[in-house]
């Protein structure tokens, strides 16, 4: 499916999909008039997309917790990605959630665009993109690659979700493996 190896296709999905629940969330607040279609179909349909995502995200980093899946990345030139997180906002969530839903071809249509935004997010690898790692006090960064010989550094750039402010460049972080590309560093 994707072309650079990236692998944990049904995860990496998840974890996208856990990252537009904010706007399930605003969605089901908000409702819908959509005419034949009762309103507690749509508040299922949005709680479906808040819960089970999330669900999974949060089953997933307690098996890499227990199963210890942590490697050591070194640090190469850290990149904050706190802008990719107002992009998100901005470009995604408030569009969708200033239209009104009132037909059944309104609805039809923003689910296609979302569904095109999850592919792309997809596609792209930013299934890291998650307003609720901001709300529990993360940074995320994308460390690009260093040249140390070690098999998990040196070939990708990867992200790393940390409470920590600041990298060092040359750093060895040890941290959890949510995807191929994306780290969970636990806070100390």
């Amino acid at each position: 499916m994707s072309n650079h190896g990236e692998g944990l296709s049904l995860a990496r999905l998840l974890m996208v999909l856990s990252s537009m629940s904010p706007l399930f969330f605003l969605w089901a607040f908000k409702g819908v008039n959509i005419e034949g279609v009762p309103e507690v179909y749509f508040l299922g349909f949005c709680l479906f997309f808040v819960l089970v995502p999330n669900l999974f995200l949060w089953w997933r980093i307690r098996r890499v917790k227990k199963c210890n899946d942590k490697r050591e990345i070194t640090a190469g030139a850290a990149e904050d990605q706190r802008d990719h997180l107002l992009v998100y906002l901005f470009a995604m969530l408030l569009p969708f959630y200033s239209v009104n839903i009132e037909t059944v071809r309104d609805f039809s249509s923003h689910l296609a665009a979302i569904a095109f935004i999850v592919f792309l997010f997809w596609h792209l690898n930013m299934h890291y993109m998650n307003i609720f790692w901001a709300f529990h006090g993360y940074r995320v960064y994308t460390l690009s690659p260093c040249d140390d010989g070690n098999p998990f550094s040196g070939r990708l750039p990867t992200v790393l979700i940390t409470k920590r402010t600041h990298i060092i460049k040359g750093e060895k972080i040890s941290a959890y493996r949510l995807s191929q590309t994306v780290f969970l560093e636990e806070s100390k």
